[in-house]
């Protein structure tokens, strides 16, 4: 037999010693011991394997099979896939208590585990370091089976991995092991509570199993929501959650049933400790005030609980955020924007009347996306209106601090900063805004960016509390570098470093300190196509308040032509969309689908005729814009194309729309809008940055913002709404977001 990979392991006052692995390179069939001709070709099948491992750690005239970087585990694996299957070869073909058939079974057996090894360490599904454990089990499940005994208790005694393996190395007929049935079950087991995710999908199409009672409850606990969607599908499985006698388990299965489920999933965690009952929610569920008051008072309820001391973690608390911020929007929220139009106050806020100044709280800071500046600043007031001693402490206390991050970046982004802090006295004033910007490491990245976004709202209005914060991220970033805490560090890094940018007269290159590419400019190469075309994409909404047909006629302005004046553009027009193209300068082509209106979405189906369109015609927009209300940004952030550099929301620009633009274009520039776009700031946005690709030059933001600011001097109201827009260079929720996630992943 071919004699390779022999390691011997001596252990002595050294701590390891290796000695000469006896690499022989003896020619095929020649053995030190006769084998029958008829297992020679098992044999050698064997050897092959053994060459194919060492090769696949690294071997030729090496002495080590290299799978890890721990030479002394080398050894292990050397040894164990070297000397030892070889003295297993040489014991099986001279076992006389085996008859040939016998001694082919284990050899197939020896091949099956060498085999099943290799293809485990090829999709990382095995450490290597399970060698050994490897060799050893199957010695041991292979002496039980010689006396006809089960091999489960090897395989229960075995690493998940390593039981895979063995077991299907005795599980094959003729001469299947008695014990490879419960094993293969016991291992199916032991695999579902490894990834409990993927329990109830198992289940489904593994009917009858006899733990699957106890794998639903672990499943159930795992993921409530997975279970709610497997419960209420009406098939065997669910009949089995239905009937678990678990208490979360049932209660679960009981709303799954129920056609009201969804609206009581979201007290589950009350349900199932006897807080509340499905016939407390019954009698509030068709009535839209009550039930969003309900789940104001449940969600107030949670976030007490997960505070020390109790540090409680409510089942489901994202259900019923999820829950709170849809039925603020729908109910109240899409009212008061409808109204914007409206001057008179207590009839756009009627609706408002019923609200508590909690219940207006969880208004303001789950909406960020959608609600209007001119409603913020109504919901704003009434809060404190409605508070019997109106201070800004007394609120957050009162919310238990939920969502005070975001509540206070809201407040810097319109101006009610200062004036928010005014309610409280000055050491409390101080209290709040060091929690502001402590602990951040132990937080979402959501709340590092809204600390991030405030900042260039504050400096302006308030250049001593910019300073108190600057000072508070240093102190932080201290504490964390002295605790090696290293999402700290990256954090407060960056924070400091924005923040320091924000003083032009230090010329802060952010790119060259964050690592990042360039925020100030944009180069014109990098928007233009293989052809030299800069490619843009318009996205437009039919609105039944003709909001979105007005921004469509206004956008089509820039581009046709005065009277009496030559063309600077040429307008093609199809039912669905409209080309727009240059017709001097470099080349630009826009693109716009058509505002329509009717059932079955047209303006949806125009978006996605466009979209095909140049897909099929390798049109690839790299300048994407927005035209339409907040809540349609998700529409055109889900069609935005990877290969945008450009991204104009002209609409709010709140976390979620800035984290899923930059994870479908990591290094975009977003234009973003505190309000709803209007044509007295997108026009001469648009216009300026269309001029600058028609004369093929860089796009650079400082300057060109310079010039628009100068152009709405002599225009308070515009420049008022001019002061909403958000320049990339500004954006600096959106360079934290890429930044934090470069400097993240570049850690690991």
């Amino acid at each position: 037999m071919m004699r390779i990979l022999r390691t011997f392991i001596l252990r002595s006052t050294l701590p390891l010693l290796v000695l000469a692995c006896l690499h022989s390179a003896a020619q095929p069939n020649s053995y030190p011991y006769k084998v029958a001709q008829d297992r020679m070709l098992w044999h050698d099948k064997v050897d092959k394997l053994q060459q194919q491992l060492f090769l696949l750690g690294g071997g030729k005239n090496d002495s080590l099979m290299r799978l890890t970087r721990d030479e002394a585990v080398n050894a292990q694996i050397t040894d164990a896939l070297g000397r030892r299957v070889d003295e297993l070869q040489q014991q099986i073909e001279f076992d006389s208590t085996l008859n040939t058939n016998n001694k082919k079974r284990y050899l197939r057996g020896l091949i099956d585990l060498l085999t099943g090894f290799e293809k485990a360490l090829g999709a990382k599904s095995i450490p290597p370091a399970q060698a050994p454990g490897l060799i050893d089990a199957f010695v041991q499940a292979m002496e039980l089976d010689k006396r006809g005994a089960s091999i489960e208790p090897v395989i229960a005694a075995s690493a998940y991995e390593t039981g895979m393996i063995v077991v299907d190395c005795f599980n094959s007929a003729p001469g299947e092991n008695i014990g490879a049935k419960p094993a293969h079950l016991l291992l199916t087991r032991r695999y579902c509570e490894m990834h409990p995710a993927l329990i109830l999908n198992y289940l489904s199409s593994h009917p009858a199993l006899p733990f699957e009672d106890s794998l639903i409850i672990v499943a159930g606990h795992y993921n409530v929501g997975q279970l709610y969607d497997f419960a209420a599908a009406g098939n065997e499985l669910a009949w089995h959650i239905r009937n678990s006698k678990d208490s979360l388990v049932h209660t679960v299965a009981q709303l799954a049933s129920s056609k009201s489920g969804r609206l009581y999933f979201p007290f589950l965690d009350n349900l199932v400790k006897g807080k509340l009952t499905t016939e407390d929610i019954d009698k509030v569920k068709d009535d839209d005030l009550n039930y969003y008051r309900l789940l104001v008072r449940t969600r107030l309820d949670y976030a007490a609980r997960v505070l020390p001391p109790l540090r409680d973690t409510p089942m489901e608390m994202n259900a019923l955020t999820a829950m709170l911020e849809k039925k603020g929007k729908q109910v109240f929220v899409t009212e008061i924007n409808a109204l914007h139009t409206v001057d008179n106050p207590a009839i756009r806020f009627k609706i408002l009347d019923p609200l508590t100044p909690e219940e207006l709280y969880y208004l303001v800071v789950l909406s960020e996306d959608e609600i209007y500046t001119s409603s913020y600043l109504g919901v704003y007031d009434r809060i404190f209106q409605k508070m019997r001693t109106p201070s800004g402490d007394s609120l957050l206390l009162q919310v238990h601090g939920d969502y005070f991050r975001k509540f206070i970046k809201m407040a810097a982004a319109y101006n009610k900063l200062e004036r928010f802090l005014g309610t409280m006295d000055k050491q409390n004033a101080g209290t709040v805004m060091k929690s502001f910007v402590i602990h951040l490491e132990n937080a979402d990245e959501e709340e590092a960016v809204d600390v991030a976004d405030s900042y260039s709202s504050i400096v302006e209005k308030s250049p001593a509390l910019a300073r108190f914060i600057l000072d508070e991220v240093k102190w932080n970033y201290d504490k964390n570098v002295a605790t090696g805490n290293k999402k700290g560090i990256i954090i407060y890094n960056l924070l400091q470093t924005l923040f320091e940018s924000a003083d032009t007269s230090k010329k802060i290159d952010l790119s060259a300190r964050l690592g990042i590419p360039p925020i100030y400019t944009v180069d014109h190469q990098s928007l233009t196509d293989d052809s030299g075309r800069v490619i843009e994409q318009v996205f437009f909404y039919g609105d039944k308040d003709k909001d979105g047909q007005n921004s469509y006629t206004d956008f089509m302005s820039l581009f046709r032509p005065k009277p009496k004046t030559k063309a600077d553009w040429k307008i093609m027009e199809n039912p669905q969309w409209t080309t727009i193209t240059s017709t001097h300068g470099r080349p630009v082509i826009i693109f716009a689908n058509k505002p329509l209106l009717g059932e079955d979405d047209p303006d949806a189906k125009a978006q996605k005729a466009l979209d095909d369109y140049l897909y099929d015609n390798h049109l690839k927009p790299t300048i994407v814009i927005h035209r339409g209300h907040s809540y349609h940004v998700k529409y055109t952030i889900e069609q935005m194309p990877a290969t945008a550099r450009i991204v104009v929301l002209g609409s709010c620009g709140g976390y979620n729309n800035l984290s899923e633009v930059l994870k479908i274009s990591e290094d975009a520039h977003i234009i973003s809008s505190k309000q709803v776009g209007t044509k007295t700031v997108n026009e001469p946005i648009l216009r300026a940055i269309n001029n600058t690709l028609l004369a093929g030059k860089d796009i650079e933001w400082l300057p060109m913002w310079r010039e628009l600011e100068a152009s709405f001097q002599h225009d308070p109201a515009a420049r008022e709404k001019f002061d909403d827009y958000i320049p990339p260079y500004k954006n600096l929720g959106a360079i934290f977001i890429k930044a934090y996630r470069k400097a993240m992943d570049d850690g690991e």
